[in-house]
């Protein structure tokens, strides 16, 4: 028993090491496909941005879209080269107040509709109400 040889792990846990400490074999001389994108990160703005010159980052405040999964603090992306169609997540100009809600287009009304009880939906009167479309909003930056 005192001759017994305890053999472990050559790796320490030394935050030195990394991927290309990994002992590999190629019998064939040639790498693996996927070898060619291994150190490449994962690019949010390619993932996220689909029309870079017509996209815009808006922080939110307030309550309104909570039940849309947009909270005070998050970050929405904004694509202004998408059609603002009926159901969307828009950033709209309402007689010169922003407001992000979702745009409900009928054949004779136009609505924004808060994700949230407590707010009322907004109808859009065009004698009296301005009313611009920013963009619509296609992602949510949340931080847990």
């Amino acid at each position: 028993m005192q001759d017994e040889i305890f053999y472990d792990a050559a790796y320490k846990g030394s935050k030195d090491y990394n991927q290309w400490n990994v002992k590999t074999a190629d019998a064939t001389g040639f790498g693996a496909a996927a070898d060619d994108y291994m150190e490449r990160g994962i690019d949010l703005n390619e993932q996220l941005i689909h029309n870079k010159p017509a996209t815009f980052f808006l922080r939110m405040r307030g309550d309104a879209m909570t039940s849309a999964g947009i909270h005070d603090g998050d970050v929405v992306i904004v694509d202004k080269s998408l059609k603002a169609q009926s159901g969307k997540v828009v950033i709209a100009v309402l007689n010169g107040e922003m407001l992000i809600r979702r745009l409900e287009r009928t054949f004779n009304k136009v609505r924004l509709l808060p994700e949230n009880r407590q707010f009322a939906s907004t109808e859009i009167d065009p004698s009296c109400d301005t009313l611009e479309i920013w963009g619509v909003v296609t992602y949510v930056i949340h931080q847990l």
